[in-house]
């Protein structure tokens, strides 16, 4: 899958403060490697710790099928995933899981709500930025991706390109050329997923998730006792950490930011975030954290505020209900929206 249309690290303070309160129930954690192809740790307060083994190795199994099926990278025997959706393009509807369906589904809405902004079926201009950056990485020439070739790629992007048939199960992209790429919504996405999951299925109260720095909170530690999450200084050369701490119960905390997927070229950093009207990465932000109750919509906005001039950005997520953001401009400096100071 690839490795997100945005980045996040918005580290968790579990240990010290709180934390380690008598009234604070034994935490369990694991961490998962392999899934999303990121770090995934799940913290669960006030589980029995043999029933927590069984559950845990059950939700792996659970976050390993939703893997297969958003991958757009490789394919897997017995499945057609979003890989085999693109493989496709022009061709026949494929026959597909409900959960492809579904996080398409939110994906052609969070389009229309965004203007544009996310947009899954711009994959074949990510792609493009997607291949010099690997170059880079891996110890290539660090190139910029050919602005005729990305002009091409732009126009076969459309959303109309993208059918989906609920009823028959099926997905179809009718443009030989376009190209899905889930990234500004699939880790939010099952993160929201998850959260549900191991409330119905286990009965989990008090639960972080943190799925590749997507994080979904259950409840609190307790009832009382809200959880901290850190949000990441965009400098990560400074003596300061975090730029602020949030207290969240039953909330996402999303961040999109430049500063951990990007290469460069010559003097100038390139992120992954690429804003469609230019086709080259956004340099509005450095980051953007939303916090909201739903962690796909959180990773939407963010996604979506990241790509607008600050003004625009904080207009916009005051007009939505229930959620609050942060951002750290291109300069350092920080702008809240109206009630995101509640959560500090």
């Amino acid at each position: 899958m690839l490795k997100r249309a945005l980045c996040v690290l918005c580290s968790l303070l579990l240990a010290g403060g709180m934390a380690g309160c008598a009234s604070t129930p034994e935490v369990r954690t694991v961490t998962y490697m392999d899934a999303f192809d990121t770090v995934t740790t799940v913290s669960v307060y006030g589980v029995d710790e043999s029933a927590f083994a069984s559950q845990q190795e059950q939700l792996h199994d659970w976050l390993m099928e939703y893997h297969r099926l958003y991958d757009i990278y490789h394919t897997y025997e017995g499945v057609n995933n979003l890989k085999t959706v693109n493989d496709t393009a022009g061709g026949q509807p494929v026959v597909t899981d409900a959960r492809i369906i579904d996080l398409l589904t939110y994906g052609k809405h969070a389009y229309e709500r965004t203007g544009g902004r996310v947009n899954i079926m711009a994959g074949s201009v990510l792609a493009l930025w997607h291949e010099c950056r690997t170059q880079a990485l891996e110890g290539g020439a660090a190139t910029l991706p050919d602005t005729a070739a990305l002009q091409r790629a732009a126009g076969h992007t459309a959303m109309t390109s993208l059918s989906l048939d609920a009823k028959a199960g099926t997905v179809c992209i009718t443009d030989p050329d376009a190209r899905l790429d889930v990234g500004a919504i699939a880790k939010g996405y099952v993160a929201e997923q998850a959260a549900r999951y191991v409330q119905e299925t286990f009965g989990w109260k008090h639960v972080l998730l943190n799925v590749g720095g997507n994080i979904r909170t259950v409840g609190g530690k307790t009832a009382d006792i809200p959880f901290t999450v850190g949000i990441q200084n965009p400098d990560l050369t400074a003596a300061q950490a975090y730029v602020a701490t949030v207290k969240v119960t039953d909330r996402a905390v999303v961040t999109s930011g430049d500063y951990q997927r990007y290469y460069t070229v010559g003097d100038r950093r390139y992120a992954h975030i690429i804003d469609m009207d230019t086709l080259y990465p956004a340099t509005y932000m450095q980051a953007v954290t939303v916090v909201c109750g739903d962690s796909a919509q959180a990773d939407e906005l963010s996604t979506a505020l990241f790509v607008m001039p600050a003004e625009q950005a904080i207009a916009y997520i005051n007009a939505v209900p229930d959620a609050e953001a942060v951002c750290i401009l291109a300069d350092g400096s920080l702008r809240y929206s109206a009630g995101f100071e509640e959560y500090l």
